[in-house]
């Protein structure tokens, strides 16, 4: 299998390196050249999820030197519960934060290390692994990085933008993890990420890769659980299940349409969005590039106003138009996310985070059966919207409360490549 870039189709890649370069050439993103025709008949129904994830990339790691390392990395990154729970009204929920920074982001994360460590390397410098964050992402790439040797971790997160206890997780780490508050928002973290993969200088003195969603590998990992909960409800119901992704980047939702091309029982994916109006207005015939300015709501990793990966949903659908076409989005406004986490104790018997709570509300909003809402965050992270509107406090789990005790380190920077340079330089 090789890997070719969103705007140069005549640059193609191995997996080992799309993973290792992080971005392409110009700046396109990595996507698979083609995509292998699977089928339910192909999977073991009682397969545990690191199984089914296996199976799924066989093909996608096909040739590569990383291919025989498949078993292991999928072990090794896909290790702690992933639970599929029936709701009512033929509705069930993928709880996908029981990870050691209690978020879905801790798949691809780990997945990414464990890639990273196994590809072979003549350069003898550490790999500089840079990530901007809108609150999560930087979290579970420092902990599944975090004493690697060989490697070290330089997050970018938006100061004053991310909740405190998601702030905790990006700063609590020291060693071969810096944290730098960016006097900006996501987008401006993200630029900042762009432009450093774009330096010569930096190039010729960094091995510089990243750890967004704009690197292949966290998309494959996530390809994984779409595939298994669509084959786990298939089974246990009969019946193809819709995905609501609350979604940002649309890294989450585009691994979920990669599922559905293979062949994989997703019988649609729809993104729930919040105020930030990028992506809806794309389906609603706009144009996605520009972008516009990022609006902060309680669904804080969701405030993204340039989402990298349509990018990749316009490669896969063969054009904007057909993009518009295939996907689906429902905005979320604030008090409806409030009103959500507000009944969902009563309503569905979840405790519902900002972010699960716009999957929430677009299912109220969509109707019909056979859904499967997307839990992308666990509400301890954000104990200070939640637990007001519940009326209780949240348990905080056992990993994460571990983390809150550490003390934390960080530096403010500039939203400026010279400012992120200095930093690098003076990290050594």
């Amino acid at each position: 299998m090789r890997y070719v870039s969103t705007r140069d189709p005549s640059h193609s890649a191995t997996l080992s390196d799309a993973v290792a370069r992080g971005i392409a050439p110009g700046g396109g993103l990595y996507v698979p050249e083609s995509f292998p025709e699977l089928s339910a008949d192909d999977f073991d129904p009682e397969a545990s999820l690191a199984e089914t994830a296996e199976r799924t990339l066989a093909p996608f790691f096909a040739a590569d030197a990383l291919a025989p390392h498949l078993t292991a990395i999928v072990r090794e990154a896909l290790s702690f519960p992933t639970p599929l729970r029936m709701l009512k009204e033929r509705t069930a929920v993928l709880e996908l934060f029981h990870g050691p920074t209690a978020a879905f982001k801790d798949y691809g994360a780990r997945f990414l290390a464990a890639c990273l460590a196994r590809i072979p390397s003549a350069d003898p410098r550490p790999l500089t692994i840079l990530v901007a964050t809108s609150g999560d992402t930087g979290g579970a790439v420092a902990a599944a990085v975090h004493g690697r040797p060989g490697m070290e971790v330089v997050v970018l997160y938006p100061r004053g933008l991310v909740s405190p206890r998601q702030e905790k997780q990006l700063t609590c780490w020291g060693g071969n993890v810096r944290a730098l508050a960016v006097r900006g928002d996501f987008d401006a973290c993200q630029r900042l990420a762009k432009e450093a993969f774009a330096d010569a200088e930096l190039a010729r003195s960094r091995r510089l890769t990243s750890a967004n969603s704009i690197n292949v590998a966290r998309l494959l990992a996530q390809m994984g659980y779409f595939a298994w909960s669509a084959l786990r409800y298939r089974t246990e119901t009969g019946s193809d299940a819709g995905f609501i992704v609350p979604t940002g980047n649309v890294g989450n939702a585009t691994a979920g349409l990669w599922a559905r091309r293979c062949g994989l029982p997703v019988r649609e994916v729809v993104m729930a969005t919040n105020a930030n109006r990028a992506l809806g207005d794309f389906v609603a015939g706009g144009d996605w590039r520009p972008g516009t300015p990022t609006v902060a709501t309680l669904a804080t990793a969701m405030d993204v106003g340039r989402p990298s990966n349509l990018e990749r949903v316009v490669h896969l659908a063969g054009g904007e138009d057909a993009a518009r076409k295939a996907v689906r989005t429902f905005a979320v406004t604030d008090d409806e996310i409030r009103d959500e986490i507000g009944r969902g104790e009563a309503e569905w018997g979840e405790t519902w985070d900002p972010h699960t709570a716009t999957a929430a509300a677009v299912r109220r909003k969509i109707g019909g059966e056979d859904w499967i809402l997307v839990a992308t965050a666990h509400p301890a992270k954000f104990e200070g919207v939640v637990e007001p509107l519940v009326g209780h406090p949240v348990p905080v789990p056992p990993d994460l409360a571990a983390l809150l005790e550490r003390p934390s380190h960080a530096a403010e920077i500039d939203a400026t490549l010279a400012a992120l340079k200095r930093e690098l330089a003076a990290g050594g």
